[in-house]
């Protein structure tokens, strides 16, 4: 048997592999794209998929498409949905500005399935009813990041949130050494340490749900460049419905059809999201690994989790490998953003020319911090241990403590107190009763980290 088939577009007859599900137009693109051996993401075939069923399904209803040719396009449609042919759609990242290709790679795999399965339908005719590339590709990628973000990312942020609050909730009362420009500062508690980023966390998934409420608004309707040709007015709010029902998240027709197609400013600020987010989660990694630096030659705060060696020469190394991991998926993001921000730059008149590198990057961004962000819940917060004798020590000799003793003694004498303690290395405490003549007891009191971490002001009056 030949290890091909001829197949023929409108281009002419192509050589496609025998076993191949795609046909002609498929083929030229793999042909004429052998750039990165990247392809498609998964979660966007899924959402060609679903797009491909809704629309069948929608078409029927409105009199457009015969039943059976409709039922047979959402079986097979909902088979590439779910997986089943992923490895028939190879076509690079780097390929047509639109997604043509990966339209049409789509369209004849579903054309392909139902007709083994015993209807034939047409790739253009049938299974791209009502539809063109330069409106299906966009819909795609805002279904699939829509998908992704709620299914996957989302969860994943509560989860790591949750985890933050319960580890804020027991190391509320465990205090030291606050630090600003990296040097010692008024005491603050681990649980307001570890609360900020639970705060930055709960922001990010506000901004994301809020930016959520743009890519749910789909374009599908517009067809070749907004204004509907050859489709029924009520194909993109049926489709929107339909996949609504498909999905339980309550997709919407786009309320200008140009923007949607012409632009991808929805994606851009999604993505700027997730560019915030990777900047928070920098920021936990960091605190972490400075928190967890030495043991002994470091701050030596916190110890995370032992979870492999950490060198293949130096026996009993221990690296923080969670909130490396945590960094790089950031810079990682931060770069895609970049990307997503020039694609977005290449809407052209009636059409962005840069749509497959912007869902690929997308859903890289999504898919990346929420596997990332259940490492670091799991594998870092959830099980790092306070190392308290060593907070204690730096805590007991940090003069920055003289601070409380503003409204009592005044600027200038703490000033002092605090050089001496420092330069001495020896406690506050007693540097200050040395230097203010004031009772132990009171000092005492006025020093506590504990009751510093409340802030308010602390003492009396200077007495000028």
């Amino acid at each position: 048997m030949s290890d091909y088939r001829i197949e023929r577009d409108s281009m002419g007859e192509l050589k496609v592999p025998a076993k191949a599900l795609y046909g002609a137009q498929t083929q030229r693109a793999v042909d004429n794209f052998p750039i990165s051996g990247l392809t498609m993401p998964r979660e966007f075939i899924r959402a060609l998929g679903l797009i491909k069923s809704a629309a069948a399904q929608a078409n029927a209803d409105l009199g457009h498409l015969k039943k059976g040719a409709a039922k047979a396009i959402r079986k097979a449609a909902e088979r590439v949905a779910a997986g089943e042919f992923d490895a028939h759609f190879p076509i690079d990242v780097f390929q047509t500005g639109s997604g043509t290709s990966s339209n049409m790679n789509a369209n004849e795999v579903i054309a392909h399935v139902a007709a083994a399965a015993g209807t034939k339908v047409h790739p253009n005719d049938d299974v791209n009813n009502g539809q063109s590339s330069n409106d299906v590709i966009p819909t795609a990628i805002q279904v699939s990041a829509t998908l992704t973000a709620s299914e996957k990312l989302l969860p994943a942020l509560v989860h790591l949130k949750k985890t933050l609050d319960r580890r804020a909730r027991e190391l509320n009362k465990i205090a030291k050494t606050g630090r600003t420009h990296l040097m010692d500062a008024m005491p603050i508690t681990f649980g307001q340490e570890v609360g900020a980023w639970s705060a930055q966390i709960r922001s990010s998934i506000e901004r994301i749900n809020d930016a959520l409420k743009r890519t749910r608004k789909l374009p599908l309707g517009g067809t070749a460049v907004g204004t509907g040709i050859n489709a029924d007015p009520k194909l993109g709010p049926a489709v929107a419905r339909e996949l609504g029902r498909m999905t339980g998240v309550k997709f919407e027709s786009a309320d200008n059809y140009f923007e949607g197609i012409g632009a991808q400013d929805a994606a851009v600020e999604l993505s700027g999201q997730l560019k915030t987010l990777a900047v928070a989660l920098t920021k936990i990694a960091n605190d972490l690994r400075l928190m967890n630096s030495g043991p002994l030659a470091g701050l030596g705060e916190i110890e995370l989790p032992a979870l492999q060696p950490g060198s293949s020469i130096m026996p009993g190394k221990v690296n923080p490998v969670i909130p490396e991991a945590v960094a790089m998926v950031a810079a990682q993001v931060i770069g895609n953003d970049l990307t997503i921000t020039i694609g977005g730059q290449s809407g052209l008149f009636q059409l962005n020319v840069q749509l497959p590198v912007i869902a690929y990057n997308l859903l890289q961004s999504i898919e990346i911090l929420a596997n990332v962000s259940i490492a670091l819940a799991d594998k870092a917060i959830a099980g790092f241990k306070v190392r308290q004798d060593k907070i204690k020590e730096a805590l007991d000799k940090n003069p920055i403590l003289v601070t409380a003793l503003n409204s009592v003694i005044g600027y200038d004498k703490g000033a002092a107190i605090a050089k001496k303690a420092y330069k001495e290395g020896r406690a506050i405490l007693d540097v200050a009763i040395e230097e203010t003549g004031l009772p132990r007891k009171q000092l005492q009191a006025l020093l506590d980290p504990a009751a510093l971490t409340k802030g308010g002001i602390h003492g009396g009056s200077a007495g000028g």
